[in-house]
């Protein structure tokens, strides 16, 4: 099997929740396979209780109900322990750029704990999959590994598989071409955690949940709504009500940090 080329630790993580908003659902349940430069590994699974009622729905497909996390602790007891572990760790997992690193950033931030992600890389596996191959967990097993998930909507299952998976896919792409949209060509998939971050961002997010980007010129742009591409700081100039409508509104805390940390840079530049 294959070594990864690491210079700081990495942490594949997995996540059950009370739902996809991230703004307002909760962790349930994190599962957590740390991977050290030299090769060691260290997993990581913990009930939560996420403190409001877990939807039928969403019980039904992790397997997690009120009462089997009624007696953990909530994600504020655990935060600081949680923070530690994942310390000068690059962050990486499925579909994890889009639902589970914002989520995670959004229980930091309502439990106060800081979680810096400035410096952090980030490796979705998920877009190594869908740019290379466009299909799902399931199947990106059965294709890669030649397996089938037992216990599949298990995090530890699910994350186990996942790194299985990307051990994999450095072993098939090597030295494979990709074109993208534009007709560049490159050979992405490589053992190098900056490369394979680079590659698995697609969009330049400002914010983790991608309602404010970067564009080709390096600056913060809206990606949704009626200010969709215009610059940040020109409709906070032109239309100062909208911060308040933003601020109160209901986007995720981490998004709303982003905003207001713009809104002070313009403040300061003045």
């Amino acid at each position: 099997m294959i070594q990864l080329n690491l210079t700081r630790p990495i942490a594949f993580f997995d996540l059950e929740t009370t739902g996809v908003n991230v703004a307002s659902d909760r962790i349930v349940e994190i599962s957590i396979l740390k991977i050290s430069p030299d090769g060691t590994k260290e997993i990581k699974t913990k009930r939560i209780n996420p403190t409001i009622p877990i939807p039928l729905q969403s019980s039904e497909i992790h397997g997690i109900y009120d009462k089997d996390v009624a007696d953990e602790p909530t994600f504020k007891g655990i935060a600081k322990s949680l923070s530690d572990f994942l310390k000068n760790c690059d962050l990486a997992g499925y579909n994890s750029n889009k639902f589970d690193i914002p989520i995670l950033v959004e229980e930091f931030l309502r439990a106060e704990i800081e979680f810096d992600i400035s410096n952090r890389r980030f490796v979705d596996v998920q877009n190594i999959f869908h740019q290379m191959e466009q299909r799902t967990l399931k199947a990106a097993y059965k294709f890669y590994c030649g397996k089938e998930i037992i216990n599949a909507h298990s995090a530890q299952a699910d994350i186990e598989a996942t790194y299985e998976i990307f051990l994999a896919q450095l072993e098939k792409y090597q030295g494979v071409e990709f074109e993208d949209k534009k007709g560049k060509k490159s050979i992405p998939v490589v053992n190098d955690i900056k490369a394979l971050h680079d590659f698995t961002n697609i969009n330049k997010n400002a914010d983790l949940a991608g309602r404010i980007i970067f564009n080709d010129k390096n600056i913060e742009v809206f990606n949704f709504g009626k200010h969709t591409g215009k610059p940040v700081e020109q409709v906070l100039k032109e239309e100062p009500s909208y911060y308040a409508w933003m601020m109160n509104g209901d986007f995720p805390l981490y998004t709303k940090k982003v905003l207001t940390d713009i809104k002070l840079r313009m403040a300061f530049n003045r």
